[in-house]
C-alpha cells in the first residue's frame, strides 16, 4: 500500500477515533477494528492491502491514540502507532504526511496531505449499533485528478 494509501486506511480509523471523543469515555469504539474488504471500494489505481486492523486505546477531547497494522503485498506487515489532537489543525502523522480532523455532528471529516500535493478527504459515520464504520472519501493527486472510495470497518 502506498504512503498515502496507508494514510487513507489510517484516516478512516482516525475519523472514528475522533468522532468518539464527543461521546463518553465508555465509547464502544475503544478496542479492535477490522477493515471489511468485501464491503469497501478502493480508489481507482490503489492496491488493496491484504489486511488492516487497528487497536484503539484512548479517545478523548485532547488525544486519540491507536495502533494500526497493515498487511500488504507478500504479507509485508507494517505497524504504526499514532497520537493525534482532534482540533482541525494539521499535524504530522509520519515523515511526509500531515492530517487534520473536524467533528461535524455525528460525522467526522478528516484530511490528509501528502508530500507531492496529493490530498485525501473523507467523512466517516458510525452505525447506530456501533458495530460498523463507513468512510466516504476522495483522493486527489497533486495534478487535479480525483478518485472516490468507500472504506468499511467492522468491530472485532
Amino acid at each position: 500500500m502506498s504512503g498515502l494509501g496507508t494514510a487513507k486506511a489510517v484516516m478512516g480509523l482516525c475519523v472514528v477515533l475522533v468522532a468518539t471523543s464527543a461521546w463518553a469515555e465508555s465509547s464502544p469504539f475503544v478496542g479492535g477494528w477490522h477493515w471489511n474488504h468485501a464491503e469497501s471500494t478502493l480508489a481507482s489505481g490503489e492496491p488493496a492491502p491484504n489486511d488492516v486492523t487497528a487497536e484503539i486505546s484512548r479517545v478523548d477531547s485532547a488525544h486519540v491514540t491507536w495502533s494500526l497494522t497493515v498487511v500488504s503485498g507478500q504479507d509485508a506487515k507494517g505497524v504504526e502507532s499514532f497520537d493525534a489532537v482532534p482540533n482541525g489543525e494539521f499535524y504530522p502523522i509520519n515523515s511526509d504526511t500531515t492530517a487534520a480532523f473536524r467533528l461535524m455532528g455525528n460525522a467526522l471529516q478528516g484530511t490528509f496531505k501528502g508530500p507531492r500535493g496529493q490530498t485525501d478527504t473523507l467523512t466517516c459515520t458510525v452505525s447506530a449499533d456501533h458495530k460498523k464504520m463507513t468512510c466516504k472519501g476522495v483522493m486527489s493527486s497533486g495534478d487535479g485528478r480525483a478518485a472516490n472510495y468507500l472504506d468499511v470497518y467492522d468491530r472485532m
